[in-house]
């Protein structure tokens, strides 16, 4: 699309047109002490384009990327290595300027992508049905609380304290105006999850038990016992998995009786990107729950000639628009973030997968057994993949991560600024380390850690 910039004399038609004196009129909304008076941040009203250039790069400079420095953040966001062709095949115009695969006969290589996506999904979550993907993990979890209250006719959602506290926050906000209960709190500083706990919470209203594998301490558990008290109850196990890279190495949640499994497709072919767009994973155990899923679904069927096909099936094309009585909605998908998902994941296939998750987990033991040598630092976790929490004892985790930053290093996030008030968490630093991390970058670290131990608090 060729750039038309608009004359004077064409703003000034639009605006007779729709009966407006000005283009303030347009803003006679926003208030007065809400408006920018003048250019906005002192910026020149134009420029060159290669003053343009300079003055950007000068700005960018004052940001510490993830590629040069050591970086050790996660909490649901990864920093994984995307091959090239990742990029080179969703960039191909047939993907990259493909809308919504309404008519299959002009959109069957999308409609395939889809289908061969589902089944990866399917297969990575040990369960029976994907769908075509949802916005992200957050939106995706809030989903599958929301299916489960559709199952099971009940009103009540029980949440792990170590679900990722913005995940439980998306939940409380939409519940909020479905007028459903949702239990949460926050999560126990022990070596392994309270799963014990999370059982007596189960009651004869509870929808669904909603809880992170691994969760947000990183920590790992098996969930079969937990299943077994949700279904005694007749209540459905949740499952979010932030980390699909982990399914390389751990159990599959599908495997260990997880009715719904959830989660963010970001660190398969998505990288970090400012936040966002993610990818949201959504899948089923059950086959007889899949008229409940959100989101869309493609199918693999037979054309008039006999001929292999794909179609989107099950839910009608505008099902969003049936307000309350909707299954969903959310009507769209992140289509060209779950093509990047599926172009990465075949390139891995299985056995690429369990490589790269058993590297991810070699370089976290190596980090974590590096800090546990630190003084003043305690390892919290039994088990982990590659994300673990630290405690600093006696010193904020927040401001190691400042002192960090200003030294090059973006050292992990803290708890406590995840959870905030929650004094137990303060001291709390959670570590995620990946197949990008070298042993330069854990010894660095280190060294940074023990020098900020050893400096007086302020």
């Amino acid at each position: 699309m060729r750039y038309l910039p608009l004359t004077d004399t064409d703003r000034g038609d639009m605006l007779e047109r729709i009966g407006a004196d000005s283009i303030d009129d347009l803003f006679v909304d926003v208030p007065e002490i809400a408006r920018l008076d003048g250019p906005i941040h002192d910026l020149p009203m134009h420029a060159s384009e290669m003053a343009v250039e300079r003055q950007m790069k000068a700005l960018a400079a004052k940001n510490l990327s993830a590629d040069g420095t050591p970086f050790f953040l996660g909490a649901g966001a990864y920093r994984h290595h995307i091959p090239a062709s990742v990029d080179t095949v969703i960039q191909r115009g047939e993907f990259l300027t493909a809308y919504t695969p309404y008519q299959p006969e002009i959109a069957q290589g999308t409609l395939q992508m889809l289908f061969e996506f589902q089944t990866q999904v399917a297969r990575l979550y040990g369960c029976a049905v994907a769908n075509a993907s949802l916005y992200d993990g957050s939106t995706a979890c809030w989903e599958a609380v929301a299916m489960s209250t559709r199952i099971t006719k009940r009103k009540r959602a029980v949440l792990s304290g170590a679900l990722h506290p913005h995940y439980a926050q998306v939940v409380k906000t939409m519940a909020h105006f479905t007028g459903y209960e949702i239990a949460d709190s926050a999560p126990a500083i022990q070596p392994e999850p309270d799963l014990n706990g999370l059982t007596a919470r189960i009651d004869e209203n509870t929808a669904c038990v909603v809880v992170q594998y691994p969760d947000i301490l990183g920590r790992i558990s098996d969930l079969s016992t937990l299943a077994e008290a949700a279904h005694d109850k007749g209540a459905l196990l949740v499952v979010v998995n932030t980390e699909p890279v982990a399914l390389g190495a751990i159990r599959a949640p599908g495997d260990m009786g997880a009715d719904i499994v959830v989660g963010e497709g970001q660190s398969i072919g998505v990288g970090l990107q400012f936040g966002g767009p993610y990818l949201g994973l959504f899948a089923v155990r059950d086959p007889k729950h899949v008229r409940q899923m959100p989101g869309r679904l493609c199918g693999e069927t037979e054309d008039a000639e006999g001929k292999r096909g794909f179609v989107l099936t099950l839910s009608t094309r505008e099902q969003h628009i049936r307000r309350e009585k909707a299954t969903s909605n959310i009507c769209t998908n992140s289509g060209l973030c779950a093509l990047a998902f599926s172009v990465h994941m075949t390139l891995l296939g299985e056995k690429g997968l369990r490589r790269l998750a058993a590297e991810n987990h070699r370089l976290a033991y190596m980090a974590a057994d590096r800090l546990a040598q630190v003084p003043g630092i305690r390892l919290l976790n039994e088990s982990f993949f590659n994300e673990f929490t630290v405690m600093l004892e006696g010193r904020p985790a927040r401001e190691a991560v400042r002192a960090l930053a200003k030294r090059g290093v973006l050292g992990g996030v803290s708890l406590g600024r995840l959870y905030p008030g929650v004094e137990a968490l303060e001291q709390a630093l959670l570590v995620a380390v990946t197949e990008t991390t070298t042993p330069e970058d854990i010894e660095a670290l280190a060294s940074e850690l023990e020098t900020f131990v050893k400096e007086p608090a302020r």
